[in-house]
Order: C-alpha cells, then structure tokens, then sequence
C-alpha cells in the first residue's frame, strides 16, 4: 500500500562471497590438460645428479648408459555437479533492486534468475578446486566429504612421507627451532627434487610464531648482513599475502600467509584453506597440473541443445588461463513450470612433481 511518504530507491547491494585461488594458481592448465576420457594419465621420467666417472685410457672403450626409466599413472577425476532451480511463481516477484511499481519482464527474470544462480555455483566450483589444492600440499591425498562427513572420493597420490614431518619442538617455545625445521625439510626437497626450494607458504600461527622466535628476529636483525626482511603485508596472487623474504641455510624463500577460507561441508565451521600450524616449503618451478575433463550431453550430442530454452546460456566455458572448464545445462519440468540450470565440471589436481614441496607441521 502507498502512503504520503516518498521513497527512493538507491542501487542494490548485493554481499557475494569472494573466491581466492591463491594455491590452485599454483597448477598450470595447458591445452592438453583439457580432455574427454574418462582418466587421464602421466608418464614421469626420472633421472638423477650422477656424474660421469674417468676411464684410464682411451682403449677402454666408452662407459655404457642406461635410458632414464619412468613410470606412468593413471587418475580418475571426481565430478562436480551443481544445480539452480527457477520456479514459475518465482517471476512474479521483485528482484533485487528492480523498481516495485514496474511489471516484471519474465524472460528477463528467468535470465537474471539463472545467471545468478550460476555464477553462485561457479564460486562454490573454485572453491572446492581450492580445497583439493590445499589438500594436496599439505597431505598429498585427496579426501572430498559429503555433510556427512563420509569420504565420497580419495586419491592418494603417494608422496614421500619424510616431506611431511612434524616438528620435533613445538613452534613458539624456548627451545624450537624453526631455522633448523625449514633447513631439514628444504634438504630433503632438495635431493628429491632436484630443485631448490623458494617459497613459504605459512599458516597463521606459525608464521606468528616464527616471526617471534629469537633465533629468526637475530637473523633479520643482522646489521651487517641482508639476510631476509618482514615486508609490510601486500595482497598477491588470488588472495596469498607476501610477507618479505629470508635467506636460511643454502636457499633464498619467498614468505607468504594466505588468508582463504571455506565453509566445512560437515560442521559448517569457516575453516582455512591453509592449517593455521602448517609451513608449505616448496620450489616454485615444480610442475603442479590442473586437469578437466569433458562432461557428455546426450541431447547435445543429438542436436537438441540447452541453448534451445535458454540461448544466452554457453553450453561450455573454457578458461584454459583461469583454471576451469564449466559444462552447463537447462531442462523443463514436465508440466513446464521450473526451469533448471545445471553447472558441472569434473576437474582434477595433480602434483606431478611432487617431490618438489613439503609441509612442516609446527605443533602449533
């Protein structure tokens, strides 16, 4: 009902939570890791740091060489499908920031309707693709949960389990020793990996803690050396925070927090991306894999397309730069009045080089 008093309608608000990509950025996604099978696979060759070994004269003949053996893996993706439903009573309603006293345009509604509904899915999408991220870096397994909590897919992809240690002081004591910790496991990547570490990605407690500790404020402070620096907090890379540098034992890292967080599908608690005790150590050049598979439509694939009801909708986004590869889909009910949207992706994240990080956990 209208009364005397005069309203203005200013431009809607609308608070949508943020996806930060900082540790799926991590995983390139070229052309060929965009596929239609049902697995995909990788063939790894691995050689090692030996050397070549003198021969006493040149009568002795050449030293014979071996060809660099590999072994090949396989992996199954998991699949993600997302739904949006639009109801026929829906389109009598207002939306946000639509004008009360304008009569609805009712395709305009059901497009407004569906493609915000997407793109609310498509951050949930990035999200999970985030979290096996997360997983991966600091466990090396995938373990995806339903609200349950029950384990609908795991992969385990095997890694050393000396790059996964815990410290054998708890961080933030008298007597922990964060330098000594971050030196082992770098050495370790190291040798395994062939590649010098230059990158820690810290917890927030741990960083707290390894900032206090005695022994890194004397390596920071050191007047006579540049030997690392605390930089005052930049937003980098998709949510990660840069937090200066540090020199410790033979390597040169990069410091980083990373702030990102998720709703926990069980106990729907804000729960980080990264362990607030964890300290990922990893060499930057280490190849990590973002892979997606094709999702088939047998209506599309006999011509009838979702785009029929739906023109405006792409039957697939391909974002081989941004890390995603998004099928979608639309069908009626049968007596016509809801509209479905359907996002799907089967997306999978693989450490190829997975000798090439480790976590530390701090006790914290």
């Amino acid at each position: 009902m209208s009364d005397s008093i005069t309203k203005r309608m200013i431009r809607v608000y609308n608070q949508m939570a943020g996806t930060t990509l900082f540790l799926s950025g991590m995983f390139q996604s070229p052309p060929e890791n965009f596929h239609s099978s049902e697995e995909v696979e990788i063939d790894i060759v691995r050689s090692d740091e030996e050397v070549s070994i003198v021969i006493q004269d040149l009568s002795t003949g050449y030293r014979m060489n071996s060809s660099d053996s590999y072994t090949n893996k396989s992996f199954k993706p998991p699949i993600n499908k997302e739904a949006i439903t639009v109801n026929s009573f829906d389109l009598l309603k207002r939306n946000a920031g639509s004008n009360p006293f304008e009569s609805p345009d009712f395709r305009m509604n059901i497009i407004a309707r569906m493609f915000n509904g997407m793109v609310k899915v498509e951050r949930k999408i990035r999200r999970a693709m985030e979290l096996q991220a997360s997983q991966i870096l600091q466990t090396g397994v995938l373990t995806l949960i339903d609200d349950a909590g029950t384990a609908l897919y795991t992969l385990d992809f095997q890694p050393k389990a000396t790059h996964f240690p815990t410290a054998g002081i708890t961080w933030g004591g008298a007597t922990s020793v964060p330098l000594d910790d971050i030196s082992a496991l770098a050495e370790i990547i190291r040798n395994d990996g062939l590649g010098d570490p230059d990158e820690l990605i810290f917890g927030v407690d741990a960083f707290n803690a390894f900032i206090a500790d005695s022994t890194v404020q004397a390596l920071l402070n050191n007047r006579r050396m540049d030997t690392g620096a605390v930089a005052p907090m930049k937003r980098r890379g998709d949510g990660g925070t840069y937090r200066g540098w540090v020199e410790i034992g033979n390597y040169r890292y990069q410091m980083w927090t990373y702030g990102g967080r998720y709703n926990h599908p069980q106990t729907g608690v804000k729960t980080p991306f990264i362990d607030p005790g964890k300290v990922i150590v990893r060499d930057s050049t280490g190849r990590l894999d973002a892979t997606f598979g094709a999702i088939p439509n047998i209506g599309r694939e006999m011509g009838v397309q979702a785009t029929n009801l739906l023109p405006e909708l792409p039957g697939r986004i391909t974002n081989e730069g941004g890390n995603m590869d998004l099928f979608t889909n639309a069908w009626l009910s049968p007596d016509g009045e809801q509209l479905f949207g359907g996002v799907g992706v089967r997306m999978l994240l693989i450490p190829t080089a997975i000798d090439t990080y480790g976590c530390l956990d701090t006790g914290l």
